[in-house]
């Protein structure tokens, strides 16, 4: 890949993944962190991608860099997260966005990756399975069981409401 290749890459990719990753850190300095070590990565290997791969590389560094970081977080600040998890949702008519994003945060994490690829970023299951290194079977399984679990979560909280 040459230079103006990667930057074409940058100028074409950036928001996407960025989008990507702050659907499921929800961090936006985070999300920034992560966008620019995989563009940092992909820099590193610049000579080794191709253009036409180049989507695929990005997103699939992007997501275990993201991995990667939340797993160092969750070791440091494991104490904090049990006392935010105690709290629900707020009394009073819940934005419906507000509800679907509390959801889905409450997902596992690949379940809540899987399904950002598919519903918010358009993907193909083979290219989250690239992506994630995922069969296309568990890729679609994944998502199912995402799915099933925000209809349980909003039918649940219409009960509650």
């Amino acid at each position: 890949m040459t230079v103006r290749e990667y930057n074409a890459c940058v100028e074409r990719y950036a928001n996407p993944v960025y989008r990507f990753i702050l659907k499921n850190i929800r961090d936006e300095d985070r999300a920034q962190d992560v966008v620019q070590e995989s563009f940092a990565k992909m820099w590193e290997r610049v000579n080794d991608i191709s253009e036409e791969k180049a989507r695929s590389y990005l997103f699939t560094t992007a997501y275990h860099t993201m991995i990667d970081t939340i797993r160092r977080e969750q070791r440091s600040t494991s104490l904090e997260e049990g006392h935010l998890n105690l709290n629900s949702v707020e009394q009073g008519s819940p934005d419906l966005k507000e509800v679907l994003d509390e959801a889905v945060a409450r997902l596992p994490e690949i379940q809540r990756s899987v399904l950002m690829l598919r519903d918010y970023e358009g993907y193909s299951y083979q290219e989250i399975g690239e992506i994630t290194g995922l069969n296309e079977s568990q890729v679609k399984v994944y998502i199912f069981r995402a799915r099933n679990a925000l209809k349980k979560y909003i039918v649940s909280l219409d009960r509650v409401i």
